[in-house]
């Protein structure tokens, strides 16, 4: 599965904590770290650089 990896890869790399609660039905929850949250404002700016392609591309 896609996502399942993606979330691993991130956990291993520092981005995501998961938190693993032993219930049923089985319950994860994953959260940024310090690490990840540095990235906020990295994604920000490529989300409005994306906005403003769109934009320009659709005049």
């Amino acid at each position: 599965m896609v996502l399942t990896q993606s979330l691993k890869e991130l956990e291993s790399d520092g981005i995501v904590n998961r938190k693993q609660y032993m219930e049923i039905p089985p319950r994860v929850e994953y959260s940024l770290t310090d690490s990840g949250k540095e990235l906020i404002p990295a994604l920000k700016a490529l989300a409005n650089w994306g906005k403003k392609m769109r934009n320009e591309l659709t005049q």
